[in-house]
C-alpha cells in the first residue's frame, strides 16, 4: 500500500529567496555581523594615532611636529587625531582614502621614506597632495570639527571675525588660511602660479552668514565699543587727575617764591614751545584715540604679497583697521622687539618702543581745518648704526599727515600705506645710489636724498611677487609727464603736510611720482612739549587752489593717514598710524571735525 502522506518541512528547511533556507540565512546572517564586525574593527584599528605612528617614519617626523600644538594639548582636553583630519568619517570616501593609503604601504616598504632627510625631501609634495584633497571637499575633515555654523565670533579677534565673514562670502575654505597647523609649514615652497590656484575662492563653496554668528558678531563689537568707552573715560579722568596735580603743585612753588629770579633745569617737566599760539576751543570737539606702530619693512607690496594673511581681505575691499584695530600694539611691539614672524627688520633700534596712543582733536570754522595731535615723549634710544645715535639730530620730532580722495588706489582701506614701496630708501630693494644717478629718471626726479614715496598711479607697472628674482617695487616705471600732470588733474595724488619741531618749519606738497615737500598752500603750526607730552596743533585752509592739495567739502569723507618721527629718528623709523576717514560734521568718520 502507497502512502500519499507528504511531510511538511520543518521551519528551519523553508525555502526563501534564491533557495536559501531560513536555517541558511540565519547563518549567513550571523556570519555576516561577525564579519562586518571583524571588518569594522580592524579599520577602526588602523585610525587610532598609534596604529599610524607604528612606523619609525611618521613616529620620528610628523608626530613631533604634531605634539607641541594644540590639536596635540589644549586647554579643553580635546585631541584631534591623526585620522581625524586625514580619514574622511562617510564610509564610501573612508574606503576611497584606505585604498590610497596603500601607495604609502608601498613607499614604507620601499623605504622612500625611511630616514628624516628622505622624508623632508619628498615633504613639499605629501603637503601639497594633503591641501589639495582638503581643497577639493571643502576641508571636509575640518569641518567635522570646526563647523561655520557653529561658530560664535564673540570668541574671535577681529581679524578672525573678519576672515571668516569673508569666506562665508567669497567660498573661501579652512585650508586656505590654515596650512602648517599641525606640520612644519612649507607654504612658502609654492610657486606664485600654484598658491593663487590652490587658495583661489571657489564659488561652491559660498555659504549663508548664520543667523547665529551675525547675533555673536553684534554683541561682540557692542562689547567692544562698551570697553573702548570705558577705558577712554578713565584715560581722561587720570589724565585731568595729573594735570590737577600739576597745577596744584605749580601754584603752591609760586605762593612760596619770595621774588628771588630762579631758573628750571631742562627737563621734560618744563613747556617748551615752538610756533605762535593758535587759539582754538577744544571743548567743542571730540577727542579720538589712535594708536600708531612701528611697521619695519612692511610695504604695500608685502600687503599685497603672499606673507600677508589678510591679502584676500584687503584686495576685496577691506580696509586694514577692520582685522588690526585690537592688535595695533602687538603687532608695533613684535616688529620692534624683533619677534616678527613675518616682517624682518634688519637693522633695528635696541630698546625703540613699539607703538603709543595719538589723541587727535578735529575742528572747523568756515575757513580752516583745526588737527591737534597729542602724545606721550619718549626716552632717547640711539640708533647703533648712526654716529652719536640721532638720525636726524636737527630735529627732535617730525610730524607729517597726508590726505587722499578715493581716487587713489588703495587710499580708502590703507591710508598713506600706498606711497611705502618696498625700493624706497633704506628698505629692502632700494636701488644703489649709482643705479638711481646713472639711469634717465634721473633727469625727471630728485635723487638727491635717495629714492622718496611714489604712488602706484605714478608707474606702468609695480612688481609684486619678486617672480625670476625680480625686485619688488617699481621705481623705474615711471609714467609720462603728461601723463603724470593728468593724474593730478584727476585727484590722484597724497596731499601731505610735514612739521619738523627742530627747525619749526612747516612743509605742504604732495606724493605722486616722488614726495614733493613744497607747491602746496602751507599752514601754521604750534608744537608744545609739556610735562612729558607732545602737543601739535595744525592750521590748514580748507579750500586751496594749488595742484597736489585736497580741498576738503563738507560731509565728504576722506582718507588720512599720519606718522610721528620722534627720538630724532628718520626714514622709516616712523610710528605710522593705518588708514582713517577724516570728515566735516560727518558722524561716519574716526576723525569728525566739528564747527566751532
Amino acid at each position: 500500500m502507497v502512502n500519499n502522506t507528504v511531510s511538511k518541512p520543518s521551519f528551519w528547511s523553508r525555502r526563501l529567496i534564491l533557495g536559501t533556507t531560513v536555517a541558511g540565512a540565519v547563518i549567513f546572517f550571523i556570519v555576516g555581523i561577525i564579519f562586518w564586525g571583524g571588518f569594522n574593527t580592524a579599520m577602526e584599528a588602523t585610525n587610532t594615532t598609534e596604529f599610524c605612528i607604528g612606523c619609525h617614519e611618521m613616529e620620528d617626523n610628523v608626530y613631533q611636529e604634531y605634539k607641541p600644538t594644540i590639536h596635540y594639548s589644549n586647554r579643553t582636553g580635546v585631541r584631534a587625531g591623526c585620522a581625524d583630519c586625514h580619514v574622511p568619517k562617510p564610509w564610501i570616501h573612508k574606503m576611497v582614502r584606505k585604498v590610497e593609503a596603500s601607495k604609502e604601504v608601498f613607499s614604507w616598504l620601499t623605504g622612500k621614506l625611511d630616514t628624516k632627510e628622505k622624508f623632508n625631501e619628498h615633504r613639499f609634495d605629501l603637503a601639497k597632495s594633503v591641501w589639495t584633497a582638503m581643497k577639493e571637499t571643502d576641508s571636509r575633515e575640518c569641518r567635522n570639527c570646526h563647523n561655520f555654523e557653529s561658530m560664535n565670533p564673540e570668541f574671535q579677534k577681529p581679524r578672525a571675525r573678519k576672515q571668516h565673514l569673508n569666506a562665508f562670502e567669497t567660498g573661501q575654505t579652512c585650508i586656505d588660511c590654515h596650512k602648517g597647523i599641525a606640520h612644519h609649514n612649507v607654504r612658502d615652497q609654492l610657486s606664485d602660479e600654484e598658491l593663487e590656484a590652490i587658495e583661489a575662492p571657489n564659488p561652491k563653496f559660498v555659504r549663508a552668514v548664520p543667523q547665529l554668528y551675525k547675533d555673536g558678531l553684534a554683541r561682540a563689537e557692542a562689547k567692544e565699543a562698551a570697553e573702548k568707552a570705558r577705558l577712554k573715560a578713565e584715560a581722561i579722568a587720570e589724565k585731568e587727575k595729573v594735570q590737577a596735580q600739576i597745577a596744584q603743585a605749580v601754584a603752591e612753588a609760586t605762593a612760596n617764591m619770595s621774588g628771588a629770579a630762579s631758573k628750571a633745569p631742562a627737563s621734560k617737566q618744563n613747556a617748551t614751545t615752538q610756533g605762535n599760539e593758535i587759539s582754538v576751543d577744544w571743548s567743542k570737539s571730540t577727542a579720538t584715540d589712535i594708536g600708531v606702530f612701528y611697521p619695519g619693512t612692511a610695504s604695500i607690496e608685502w600687503i599685497l604679497g603672499r606673507n600677508h594673511g589678510g591679502k584676500r581681505a584687503f584686495t576685496k575691499g577691506d580696509r586694514c583697521t577692520e582685522c588690526h584695530s585690537e592688535e595695533i600694539a602687538d603687532i608695533g611691539n613684535n616688529i620692534a622687539g624683533g619677534e616678527s614672524e613675518k616682517i624682518e627688520d634688519p637693522a633695528l633700534i635696541p630698546g625703540k618702543r613699539g607703538s603709543f596712543d595719538v589723541t587727535i582733536n578735529a575742528a572747523h570754522d568756515d575757513d580752516n581745518l583745526y588737527l591737534k595731535f597729542s602724545w606721550p615723549e619718549t626716552d632717547h634710544t640711539p640708533a647703533p648704526f648712526v654716529d652719536g645715535g640721532k638720525m636726524d639730530p636737527d630735529n627732535a620730532m617730525k610730524l607729517a599727515f597726508m590726505l587722499a580722495t578715493d581716487d587713489v588706489e588703495y587710499a580708502d582701506r590703507a591710508g598713506c600705506w600706498g606711497t611705502c614701496h618696498a625700493d624706497i630708501n633704506a628698505m629692502p630693494f632700494e636701488p644703489e645710489n649709482e643705479v638711481l644717478m646713472g639711469s634717465d629718471l634721473a633727469k625727471r626726479l630728485d635723487f638727491s636724498g635717495g629714492l622718496t614715496k611714489y604712488i602706484t598711479e605714478s608707474r606702468t607697472d609695480i612688481e609684486l611677487k619678486g617672480r625670476r628674482g625680480k625686485a619688488l617695487g617699481g621705481w623705474d616705471k615711471l609714467r609720462s609727464d603728461a601723463e603724470l600732470a593728468t593724474a593730478v588733474e584727476s585727484n590722484k595724488f597724497m596731499d601731505i603736510v610735514r612739521y619738523k619741531a627742530g627747525e619749526g618749519k612747516v612743509e605742504d606738497g604732495y606724493i605722486l611720482a616722488e614726495r614733493q615737500m613744497h607747491g602746496g598752500q602751507g599752514g601754521e603750526v604750534s608744537a608744545t612739549l609739556n610735562n612729558g607730552t607732545w602737543t601739535v596743533v595744525v592750521k590748514r585752509k580748507l579750500k586751496s587752489d594749488k595742484a597736489g592739495d585736497v580741498s576738503i567739502e563738507p560731509g565728504t569723507l576722506y582718507n588720512f593717514g599720519f606718522a610721528i618721527h620722534d627720538d630724532y629718528t628718520n626714514g622709516r623709523y616712523h610710528h605710522v598710524s593705518f588708514g582713517y576717514k577724516l570728515a566735516l560734521d560727518n558722524d561716519g568718520a574716526e576723525i569728525n571735525a566739528t564747527k566751532l
